[in-house]
């Protein structure tokens, strides 16, 4: 038999809500405790209970560090320039020129030392998709236009063969009629 669904809306009963409070505040410290490990992320969790009483989770090596990473993030957003975003659009790429637009903004001497590491890795990926598809398409078109070249190159070829044989043609019958000619001549 399943759970009841527990239907959310405020614990009237003090100890009650004061139980459900240090159940569920454990829960979800346990659970970012196993988001941290599972998915290797930095995780935070600041909880002020309704006396004011502090109970936090950090992953990290200081709540601090967190902290200004999520400030530096915000601030960012504020600037009109979310990384994570133009990484994770569905797995939509950027176009090349959007790609070289985002790595100028982002490698701008006032940013490049609010990026993370992550970022970073983040744009290194994204420049060598980017490097191995240009390489790619250049060389499908150096492969079509060797193809174009070899066609053409027979169809020369075809017509050189042609134009000889023409050539050929003329110059027996040519031949034929001085032969011909001088037959005639020799019976005249």
């Amino acid at each position: 038999m399943g759970r009841k669904k527990l239907e959310i809306k405020r614990i009237e009963e003090n100890s009650a809500r004061m139980v459900c409070f240090s159940k569920r505040r454990n829960g979800l410290i346990k659970k970012a405790r196993e988001l941290s490990v599972l998915c290797d992320v930095d995780v935070a969790a600041i909880i002020f209970s309704k006396r004011g009483k502090l109970y936090q989770y950090c992953s990290a090596d200081s709540m601090a560090q967190v902290l200004q990473q999520y400030q530096r993030r915000v601030e960012s957003e504020k600037d009109g320039c979310d990384t994570e975003d133009l990484y994770s659009r569905n797995g939509d790429y950027l176009t090349y020129s959007e790609l070289l637009k985002t790595v100028g903004s982002e490698l701008k001497e006032p940013r490049v030392e609010q990026l993370s590491v992550a970022d970073l890795g983040l744009i290194q990926k994204q420049l060598e998709t980017a490097l191995m598809e240009i390489r790619s398409t250049k060389t499908k078109l150096m492969t079509d236009a060797q193809s174009s070249l070899q066609e053409k190159e027979k169809m020369l070829e075809e017509e050189k063969k042609h134009f000889n044989e023409i050539v050929e043609g003329n110059n027996s019958a040519k031949k034929k009629k001085v032969v011909i000619d001088l037959n005639i001549a020799a019976d005249g």
